[in-house]
């Protein structure tokens, strides 16, 4: 598949979590694969309390002792082991990033989650090299 990098953009902050599309882009800029992302609100960077800022970022496949294989997203600026990993709802994010192939309101908390986290990393795992570029912007 050549050289991959991830995109996510973001525009839906309402103070208690940000939705997002992540895009698994070629060397073309193509897209390969499109998922949902769920992230905390934007809080100056606060460790565990807000989503990463918008910049270019070094992403390692991970294993976790508490999600198993994940990714790793490096030089955060201010910050140290925030990941990409399965989860459905804000309260499952301390400052990484979760994966899902939809939005929906799973636990009817007014509040747009995201599904099939699992399966969604699973598929992101076997399509991303060992280490890439991951993008983030916010709008």
């Amino acid at each position: 598949m050549g050289k991959l990098s991830l995109l996510i953009e973001t525009n839906n902050d309402d103070g208690v979590q940000t939705l997002g599309v992540m895009y698994v882009l070629n060397e073309r800029n193509e897209i390969q694969f499109r998922c949902m992302t769920l992230e905390l609100p934007w809080k100056n960077n606060l460790k565990q309390k807000s989503c990463i800022p918008s910049g270019s970022y070094k992403v390692v496949k991970h294993k976790s002792p508490k999600f198993g294989k994940c990714f790793w997203i490096k030089n955060v600026p201010g910050r140290s082991e925030v990941l990409i990993h399965y989860g459905n709802y804000h309260k499952d994010v301390l400052g990484c990033i979760l994966v899902g192939d939809d939005f929906k309101d799973v636990n009817k908390d007014w509040r747009l989650d995201v599904t099939n986290s699992k399966k969604t990393l699973e598929k992101l795992l076997k399509i991303m090299p060992s280490e890439f570029e991951l993008k983030v912007v916010r709008f």
